[in-house]
């Protein structure tokens, strides 16, 4: 029969896996991402509030939970990092994981030991630390925050990458300040080999494993449950030995065989990939409700203002700074630089990292200041953490919507002429286009263009939806092939729900198949005669036409708002911005010219006509934000 202590842990366990549960739930409902819910939870169920979870409790097996589950994040989170997303901002990327690496570091150190002086070490290992963001905290914004995919590319990058240099830094600065008689090339030497047996193991366990599914003939033995077992099982396998060998290497270790194995094309990858988020999430809601319940209200607010100021520094003064500088240039709109800069919130590496170091400042001191030193290690670090998760985190998606940061996504399949200027002309409106194509040549030509592409076969169903097909309010089959373009919008339609399906149709013959599957068409035939009747009877409105989006623009938006439900289009046009107005009305599928007694109703389309900016400061008006 169990004993009371083993009863005890696992009504623990059971309550943190049912809140990690909940807090996933609710952050789907509203939107926000579930680290923010996980730790609420914790603090709820910690010993500052209801003592359902305390440091006793967790305190002989932490180190291992936490060890563990770091090593299924970080995996999880490399695994998804593909080498052709980080290609869609290379240079801001590589600039973000060393420069604003540095600049977080040296300016976080500098504002610790000037606002708290717990020793030029401890204000080291700290700003080690909160240099991480992590894939743990970026990963559930950018599920609820779909931005341009050069802003996810930063972000994701910089999380993996970052939190791999940041637990290894910490680790090598705390030992050799541990030891007392460090030299400062002491320092780059324990790093580098940290990190050297990290990326080694990791490499030697990604070899392994991609040998082991793609050479290994074990007939049916080979199912998705048994690669998906191996994978998690060689990813917790590479980080124990890694760890063994050197402290935190184990990050380093995971994090390269995920990024490798993420990009190597292995057997089951798609089924590999929905487990691993399942037990990523039981591990994610595990750590994080631990980690939160630990937090001590005394050890946050005894320093007072001067821990908040830190915070502030790191947050709104460091941050900006190094996301401006790695991002310079006309890549970025200032938009994105700005959420980019507000969204930096610090994740599970540090937490757990900071737990670690500062039990053993409590339980080994062997200074007077080592309780103060303490303190201030775990103190900052969870405050900086609990404030930027709740505040970046959770107001995430009000962040970019007030930014305008979060763009239609649209695929464009085929990078024809066709295909490449309908991109132009969607990208110069500011949405969000990804072009695909399987020419590798043509990829990188539109790539070094400035375009985001992804080569592959859009005719495949894991290629359409890595690419974001689940995601698209629009696919458009711009290919010269009408059999390429009618299986991609099949399948746009069937398998991804995709709100608009437009096809180019080649042959005329062709129509019906298309029409069949509701599928929008353009048949090339007659778009040309059309452009050729109207240059030839409207020229002046063709040549208009034509400069869409940069003189003047034609916009049409659903009436949503109930407010406007029953006024007229001309007690809504006195209000529109000067320079545009309401040109049509399509309600149930007739369009209409109104007149200004003309009244509005929920559902009701408007096509609004004028200047660029004009029309866009309407649109704002008739459908604002959420």
């Amino acid at each position: 029969m169990a004993g009371s202590g083993d009863s005890n842990t696992l009504l623990i366990v059971a309550i943190i896996l049912a809140l990690g549960v909940t807090a996933q739930i609710l952050g789907d409902a509203f939107r926000v991402p579930s680290v923010v819910f996980l730790i609420v939870a914790g603090i709820l169920v910690g010993p500052e509030m209801l003592g359902l979870v305390t440091y006793q409790d967790l305190e002989p097996a932490l180190r291992t939970i936490v060890g563990v589950s770091v090593a299924i994040i970080v995996f999880e989170g490399a695994f998804h990092l593909k080498f052709e997303k980080v290609r869609e901002a290379p240079t801001a990327a590589l600039l973000m994981v060393t420069l604003g690496a540095a600049i977080s570091f040296v300016g976080t150190t500098l504002a610790v030991q000037l606002l708290l002086d717990p020793g030029w070490g401890i204000s080291a290992t700290i700003g080690a630390l909160l240099v991480a963001t992590g894939p743990t905290v970026i990963t559930p914004i950018l599920a609820v925050v779909p931005v341009r995919d050069r802003v996810g590319a930063v972000l994701e990058t910089e999380g993996i990458v970052n939190d791999v240099t940041a637990a290894i830094l910490a680790v090598v600065i705390f030992k050799l300040i541990a030891s007392r008689q460090a030299r400062p090339e002491d320092y780059l030497f324990e790093f580098a080999r940290r990190l050297g047996i990290g990326v080694a193991v990791g490499i030697g366990t990604a070899i392994l494993l991609w040998y082991l599914l793609e050479h290994v003939d074990l007939g049916s033995g080979w199912t998705p449950q048994s690669a998906r077992l191996l994978t998690l099982a060689s990813a917790v396998l590479a980080f124990a030995v890694a760890d063994q060998i050197a402290t935190e290497a184990g990050v380093a270790s995971v994090a390269t065989a995920g990024v490798i194995l993420g990009n190597a094309d292995l057997p089951f990858e798609e089924e590999i990939e929905e487990f691993k988020g399942d037990v990523t999430l039981i591990v994610l809601s595990f750590v994080f409700v631990a980690l939160a319940a630990l937090i001590e209200f005394d050890v946050l607010f005894n320093l007072g203002i001067a821990k908040l100021a830190v915070v502030f520094v790191v947050a709104l003064v460091l941050r900006p700074l190094l996301v401006f500088v790695s991002t310079r240039g006309d890549r970025f709109t200032t938009n994105e630089k700005l959420f980019i800069s507000l969204v930096g919130p610090r994740g599970i590496i540090p937490a757990s990292v900071a737990t670690l170091f500062a039990i053993q400042l409590r339980n080994t001191a062997v200074a007077p200041t080592d309780p103060y030193a303490a303190d201030v290690l775990a103190g900052t670090v969870f405050l900086a953490i609990l404030l930027t998760v709740v505040f970046q985190g959770g107001f995430a998606r009000r962040i970019a919507a007030k930014l305008d940061v979060i763009p239609m996504r649209v695929l464009i399949i085929g990078g024809g002429r066709v295909g490449v200027a309908l991109a132009d002309r969607l990208e110069e409106r500011g949405e969000n286009v990804v072009i695909l194509d399987s020419d590798d040549e043509t990829t990188d030509e539109l790539r070094a263009d400035g375009h985001a592409v992804r080569t592959g076969d859009a005719t495949d169903v894991e290629f359409l939806e890595s690419s974001g097909a689940a995601n698209a309010k629009i696919v458009v089959a711009a290919t010269g092939d009408d059999d390429t373009n009618l299986l991609v919008a099949q399948l746009a339609r069937s398998r991804f729900g995709v709100d608009r399906v437009i096809a180019r149709v080649n042959q005329p013959e062709n129509l019906e198949a298309f029409e069949e599957l509701d599928v929008q068409t353009v048949s090339s035939s007659m778009a040309s005669a059309w452009a050729i009747d109207n240059l030839i009877e409207r020229p002046a409105l063709a040549d208009w036409m034509n400069e869409l989006g940069q003189g003047g623009d034609v916009q049409e938006i659903e009436v949503t708002d109930e407010a406007l439900e029953g006024r007229t289009v001309g007690e809504v046009g006195e209000e529109l911005p000067e320079g545009c107005i309401v040109a049509l009305v399509s309600r149930d599928g007739e369009n209409t010219i109104p007149d200004a007694d003309f009244e509005l109703e929920c559902g009701d389309h408007l096509t609004v006509l004028g200047r660029t900016a004009s029309v866009h400061e309407a649109l704002e008006m008739l459908h604002p934000h959420d």
